[in-house]
């Protein structure tokens, strides 16, 4: 893999989209991960302005520390690059509280989802102000394998620099640009719920296995072809990929016929 180049490539192509949209740079939420730490240092090395918004909701502290870290090292590093942090935490427990709630497990999701919105629309608010672009953070497993990301959180985004990166393709360029080493030895987690659960937890396999999957997916393969761990692995990706079908496609729309009209 020729991390350097595919830097350069992403880097150019981000400035380019920025110049053609006539927009004045970029925004990007920072979670402490690595896939925001390395979208976010990509969009800073662009030389445009780049605003970091770090966005806690009842943050693991150890989340919010890696995320305040990033911003700092990076502002070091680029003076480009300016951020700020907005604990939308009481504007999440006003929303909880305004709303029906129980135990049950579509609420608890759904409530998990309303933390990725509010911040999405905190991302557009200020790119309203500055006539930024959102960078979308999402890597190829959770945007084009599984879906896992929120529909109008995290997925409401103007573009996707490293949506065609797998998680350990990402690995390698935020090793290239000198993240953190403390980032890239995380645990990937999606910071939405009050417990500690990574992201492994929710899904049942490691991206490891998932990309392994989507590869085998593409060469014709299927969950038949295997046993044992190989065929579940198999079997949590089209589950997962069936599941959010309706957020990695264009939202449905009725086109009616010409002689109706």
């Amino acid at each position: 893999m020729n991390s350097k180049k595919i830097i350069e490539n992403i880097t150019n192509w981000l400035k380019k989209y920025s110049k053609e949209s006539n927009t004045n740079g970029f925004i990007v939420g920072v979670s402490g991960g690595i896939d925001s730490a390395v979208t976010s240092t990509l969009c800073a090395k662009t030389g445009l302005p780049t605003l970091c918004l770090d966005l806690p909701i009842l943050q693991g502290k150890q989340e919010h520390s890696r995320a305040t870290k990033h911003i700092k090292w990076l502002k070091n590093k680029y003076k480009n690059t300016d951020s700020k942090t907005i604990d939308l935490s009481e504007s999440f427990l006003s929303f909880k509280n305004s709303v029906e709630i129980n135990s049950k497990k579509n609420n608890l999701l759904s409530l998990a989802n309303t933390r990725s919105r509010l911040r999405m629309a905190t991302l557009y608010y200020f790119a309203g102000l500055k006539n930024y672009i959102v960078v979308g953070t999402g890597n190829k497993v959770e945007d084009f394998g599984i879906g896992f990301y929120t529909k109008y959180g995290d997925g409401g985004v103007d573009i996707s620099p490293i949506a065609d990166l797998y998680k350990t393709e990402v690995i390698e360029i935020s090793k290239e640009l000198k993240i953190i080493k403390e980032i890239i030895l995380a645990k990937p987690t999606d910071g939405l719920w009050d417990d500690a659960r990574t992201d492994e937890d929710q899904i049942g396999a490691t991206y490891e296995e998932l990309e392994w999957a989507m590869k085998e997916k593409d060469y014709g393969k299927n969950s038949l072809d295997f046993s044992g761990r190989k065929k579940k692995v198999f079997e949590i990706l089209n589950e997962f990929n069936k599941q959010n079908f309706h957020k990695m496609n264009p939202i449905p729309i009725y086109i009616i016929p010409e002689e109706l009209r």
